[in-house]
């Protein structure tokens, strides 16, 4: 019997290696790993928002978007590469209809452009590895940066903090166990 659970228990470990080496979302981030698809990949992928924001500079509505009004804990990858961009430890109510920030999860991931289109100069923030257009960072945030990183829900992916081990984010886990103990 013993012998029996034995190979139940290496099976299931082999499917679900299998799994997660053919689902991206299983795997995480790893930007060693990761190499920007196609336009027409991208296209196919996303569905027509997602395409028109993250890749020709779109903006969706405000107050008619899947996370301005997000409270549930957890991180916002981007929706083209999965890589890892705000958390909601740091989201805010705006008042805008856009999902905002006061910093980036991981810096890194986040490169800040001059935009001067629409008349006015915004700073335009992209993902580093995608590329994808998210939204724009204005001076005009809480304490303590006083940062407003107004996003696109459309160029997002929200993971939940209970799913964010079976992901591949498991690492991000530790910064919600101080909140989840209040």
């Amino acid at each position: 019997m013993r012998r029996v659970a034995t190979m139940l228990a290496v099976a299931a470990l082999a499917v679900a290696t299998v799994v997660a080496a053919e689902d991206p979302a299983a795997k995480g981030w790893n930007a060693m790993d990761w190499k920007k698809p196609s336009d027409a990949d991208i296209k196919a992928k996303l569905n027509p928002m997602q395409y028109e924001v993250t890749q020709h500079e779109g903006t969706e509505r405000p107050f008619a978007n899947e996370y301005w009004d997000n409270h549930a804990p957890g991180i916002y990858v981007d929706v083209v590469s999965g890589e890892p961009l705000f958390s909601s430890l740091d989201k805010f109510d705006s008042g805008t209809g856009w999902p905002s920030f006061t910093r980036p999860l991981e810096p890194a991931n986040v490169t800040e452009h001059s935009d001067n289109r629409l008349f006015m100069r915004r700073t335009e923030v992209r993902s580093k590895h995608a590329d994808s257009h998210l939204g724009h960072v204005f001076e005009d945030g809480p304490q303590p940066t006083g940062l407003r990183y107004c996003m696109n829900s459309a160029s997002l992916r929200f993971i939940p903090v209970d799913r964010l081990e079976a992901e591949g984010y498991g690492e991000y886990r530790k910064l919600f166990e101080s909140s989840e103990k209040k």
